[in-house]
C-alpha cells in the first residue's frame, strides 16, 4: 500500500510530465493575396502559410497575440515549421520557449519562394506587392479567422535574412500595423549591386537560373523585386549592370530600397514602436556590419533599441536566438 507522500509525490510527476508534454498546434492553410494578382513572375497569389497555435488554443477561448515571421532567402514556411529538416523548427523552439516560461503566441508565417526563389518583400509588378501581402492581405485573415487581438500593440514582425530585410523595410513603413519589430541578421542592408554582374547577365532563361550559384540568384531576385521592367521579358526586370557597365538609374533604384538609406526618413515611424531590436552572429562578417551600422544611426538619434553581436554564423545560432531572445522579446512587448 502506497503512503500518502509517496502518492502526492507520484501525482507531482505526473503534472509535470503532462505539463512538459504540452505542445501548439500546427496548421498549414492557403491565403489568397489580392496584392500578389497578376504579377508577371507567374508566382501564385494563392499562397502557402504555417501558423503555430498555443496548446490552449483549442480549448479555450483566450484571444493571443500574434508574431509575422518572415523567411529568407531561398527558405520556405516548411523549411521553418520543421516540415524539411532545417537550421531551425519553429514548433519546437515555440514550445521549449513557452515552458521556459514566454506568453502564449500565434505564430505565422507565408511562403516567400518565389520564381526566383525570393520575394525580399517588397512592391513590384515583377514579383507582386508582397508589402501589401504580409501588412494587409495576411493580417486581415488571420485577425478574421483565428482568435487574435487585432490591434498594433499586439502584433509583432520578425525575420531571418531576407526576413530580417523584410522586418526593417516594413516595420520603417507601417508603425500602424505592429507594435515592435525584431530582425535577425539582416540582409541587403546595404545592396551589392555588382558583385555577380558577369553571371548574371550571362543568364538567358529560367533553366540557366536554376543551374546557377547562389549569388547570381540573389541578384536576379533583387532586380524582380527593386528595378522591375514590364517591357523587358522574358525576366522583366533591369539587371544593375549591362555589358559589365554598372547602370545608374538600376543602382539608384536598388540603393532607394537599402534599409540603411531609408532610415533617416523614417525615424518618426520608429518611434512609435514599444521595441525594436535586431542582432547577427560575428561570424556573418558582412551582415553584423551592417548591423553595426544600423545601431550607430539609431544611437545618432536616441532612438532607443536592442541591439546584439552573438558567437554564431548566419544560421548557426537562429534557433537558439529565436526560442531565448525571439519570443521572450515579444512575450514582453506585445500588449495583451
Amino acid at each position: 500500500m502506497r503512503s500518502g507522500a509517496a502518492l502526492a509525490l507520484l501525482a507531482m510527476l505526473g503534472s509535470a510530465t503532462a505539463t512538459a508534454q504540452k505542445k501548439g498546434e500546427v496548421q498549414r492553410i492557403k491565403v489568397h493575396g489580392r496584392s500578389l494578382e497578376g504579377n508577371l513572375d507567374g508566382d501564385s497569389p494563392d499562397r502557402d502559410v504555417s501558423i503555430w497555435l498555443p496548446p490552449d488554443y483549442k480549448t479555450g477561448t483566450q484571444r493571443y497575440p500574434v508574431v509575422y515571421l518572415l523567411h529568407g532567402y531561398t527558405d520556405s514556411d516548411e523549411r521553418w515549421f520543421g516540415l524539411v529538416k532545417h537550421f531551425i523548427s519553429v514548433p519546437e523552439v515555440a514550445d521549449k520557449a513557452l515552458a521556459a516560461g514566454a506568453k502564449p503566441v500565434i505564430i505565422v508565417m507565408p511562403n516567400a519562394y518565389t520564381r526566383f526563389q525570393g520575394s525580399m518583400y517588397s512592391n513590384s509588378v515583377t514579383t507582386g506587392d508582397w508589402e501589401t501581402f504580409v501588412t494587409k492581405d495576411l493580417v486581415e485573415y488571420i485577425d478574421a479567422h483565428y482568435r487574435t487581438l487585432a490591434r498594433r500593440e499586439s502584433r509583432g514582425l520578425a525575420g531571418h535574412s531576407m526576413g530580417g530585410y523584410g522586418t526593417l523595410r516594413i516595420g520603417m513603413k507601417y508603425p500602424d500595423v505592429y507594435g515592435a519589430i525584431y530582425a535577425l541578421s539582416p540582409c541587403c542592408m546595404i545592396p551589392n549591386a555588382a558583385a555577380q554582374a558577369i553571371h548574371t547577365e550571362a543568364i538567358k532563361t529560367q533553366e540557366e537560373f536554376e543551374k546557377a550559384d547562389f549569388g547570381t540568384k540573389a541578384q536576379f531576385a533583387s532586380a524582380a523585386a527593386w528595378s522591375p521592367n514590364l517591357k523587358n521579358p522574358p525576366f522583366f526586370l533591369d539587371l544593375p549592370t549591362k555589358d559589365g557597365q554598372s547602370q545608374g538609374l538600376t543602382l539608384a533604384r536598388w540603393l532607394a530600397n537599402a534599409p540603411l538609406a531609408m532610415v533617416d526618413q523614417y525615424i518618426g515611424n520608429l518611434r512609435r514602436y514599444k521595441a525594436i531590436a535586431f542582432d547577427a552572429g560575428d561570424q556573418d562578417a558582412g551582415i553584423a556590419g551592417t548591423v553595426k551600422m544600423l545601431d550607430s544611426i539609431l544611437n545618432r538619434y536616441d532612438l532607443p533599441h536592442t541591439f546584439g553581436i552573438y558567437e554564431g554564423t548566419h544560421t548557426s545560432g537562429v534557433a537558439e536566438r529565436v526560442e531565448k531572445n525571439v519570443l521572450p522579446f515579444f512575450s514582453e512587448n506585445l500588449v495583451r
